[in-house]
């Protein structure tokens, strides 16, 4: 099942360096073997912002809760999901 997914980060000012270090480097050890496995195909640099633009595609919607549920920025983040289909359209569907 393909997901787009909007991340949208907002750590905290008075965040510790050192917990703010840590926490980035575990996230981004997380998504980068999430993206080797083929579960997180897509990541975008949403522009000006702190936030991504992700293609996600697991095997069900549980799986895809697991995955965000784990992030190490999970908690401060606000997240949109939205479920995709092939459209009709598509020339790389034929």
């Amino acid at each position: 099942m393909l997901f787009a997914v909007r991340m949208d980060v907002a750590l905290p000012l008075d965040m510790d360096p050192g917990v703010r270090a840590d926490t980035l480097a575990r996230e981004k050890a997380y998504s980068q073997e999430l993206q080797r496995a083929g579960e997180w195909p897509s990541i975008w640099r949403c522009v000006g912002q702190y936030s991504n633009l992700s293609i996600f595609d697991v095997v069900d919607n549980e799986r895809l809760h697991e995955i965000l549920w784990n992030l190490p920025l999970f908690p401060y983040m606000t997240i949109d999901v939205t479920p995709l289909a092939m459209h009709p359209s598509d020339i790389a569907a034929n």
